[in-house]
């Protein structure tokens, strides 16, 4: 699943690059993650908590106001106020700082608003690999790290996007990412990710 996922985004990055009238663009900003947590009919959330996203895409037009944004992006996810997540070097109320690399292929439809610019709405896939896992409480921290018996280290999920780009290429935007694989992989229960996040940008 992994490599299909990675296959095909790597596909489309190399599609997309080679058509004309292609423009890039970055964004940068913060995230406001938490993960989601159930067991059998119970399902609670974490706090939100703050990290940050740096990402760099192409914009392949398809069709008119119609395009392809394949992207590679750094994420911040994660949360605090974990209870269901035994950590007994920090006690219960604990923060999880995750960053990831992600893959996400966006499909943005751009309403124009005149000569000022125009609004963007879009949503797409993702895939990412876990970079770093770290807890900590108050002052004590530990690396909680990514394999057997810890979190898992591929993240898959769905974008959703929106913002308003001006005409000279300066964008703000926001954005929500709906995380569908379970981190923990326990059985009974699961663990996902969701993000938001605002932020800048520019696109050539």
């Amino acid at each position: 699943m992994k490599r299909k996922l990675l296959s095909i985004a790597a596909l489309l990055c190399f599609i997309t690059g080679a058509k004309a009238q292609t423009s890039y663009g970055f964004k940068a900003g913060a995230t406001f993650p938490k993960m989601t947590a159930s067991l059998g009919s119970v399902s609670v959330s974490t706090e939100s908590s703050t990290s940050f996203y740096l990402t760099g895409y192409l914009d392949a037009p398809l069709a008119n106001n119609f395009s392809i944004q394949p992207g590679l992006s750094l994420q911040g996810k994660g949360g605090k106020g974990l209870t269901l997540i035994d950590f007994e070097e920090l006690g219960n109320n604990v923060k999880l700082d995750l960053m990831y690399l992600e893959l996400p292929v966006n499909f943005v439809y751009s309403i124009p608003t005149g000569n000022s610019g125009n609004v963007f709405l879009g949503a797409g896939p993702y895939a990412g690999l876990g970079l770093s896992a770290k807890a900590k409480a108050e002052n004590v921290k530990i690396d909680v790290g990514f394999g057997d018996n810890k979190l898992k280290r591929f993240d898959a999920g769905i974008n959703f996007l929106a913002g308003y780009r001006l005409s000279n290429g300066f964008l703000i935007n926001g954005g929500y990412g709906l995380g569908l694989v379970d981190m923990a992989g326990g059985e009974g229960g699961s663990l996902k990710n969701r993000v938001f996040s605002i932020g800048i940008g520019y696109q050539l």
